[in-house]
């Protein structure tokens, strides 16, 4: 268990990039392949996890091209910490409204789950359109083991935290080097 801890705090980074494009690639597949269109807060906690690839893909680079063989830099995994945080904020703020806890803004639609056209369009700028099913931030399209998606990206991004921060706080041994 200790040689495990050792290279996860090590590598957190490369670990880090590989969940969260897992993340990126779970999210797409369910709308691509289950029809689940994302609302807007769906799409936002996914601007979290392209700031984490961006991240930990950064850090990675660093470390494998100038071969820090001590691993990432422990800033790196601090500012995922931050990330994934955020993320988990966006998550329980989501979850939230779809339990109702709290009301979700007027705003909180994504695109439409139909075709729209330019003729839509202006029938719905006058005023004389009908609905053109957006989806709202409060529906629960899917869920598992009792959690909607919003509720286990809540799980998930705090899992990556904890784990961002013991990275960040990994012992002296494993630091990169000092130049």
């Amino acid at each position: 268990m200790s040689a495990l801890y050792k290279l996860l705090t090590r590598w957190w980074t490369a670990f880090a990039l590989a969940a969260s494009l897992a993340m990126l690639g779970a999210a797409h597949a369910f709308e691509r392949f289950a029809g689940l269109a994302p609302c807007n807060l769906c799409l936002r906690q996914r601007e979290v996890y392209w700031a984490a690839v961006a991240i930990a893909g950064a850090a990675t680079f660093w470390a494998v091209f100038s071969r820090a063989s001590r691993g990432t830099p422990r800033i790196a995994s601090f500012l995922l910490a931050v990330v994934f945080l955020t993320g988990a904020v966006t998550a329980g703020y989501h979850a939230g409204g779809e339990l109702k806890w709290w009301a979700l803004p007027a705003t909180c639609a994504a695109a439409p789950t139909t075709a729209i056209d330019l003729s839509l369009l202006t029938a719905l700028a006058e005023g004389t359109g009908g609905s053109t099913g957006f989806v709202s931030c409060g529906d629960v399209p899917w869920s598992f083991a009792g959690l909607s998606m919003a509720g286990w990206n809540l799980v998930i991004s705090l899992a990556l935290a904890v784990f961002s921060l013991l990275a960040a706080k990994r012992p002296k041994d494993a630091r990169a080097p000092r130049s």
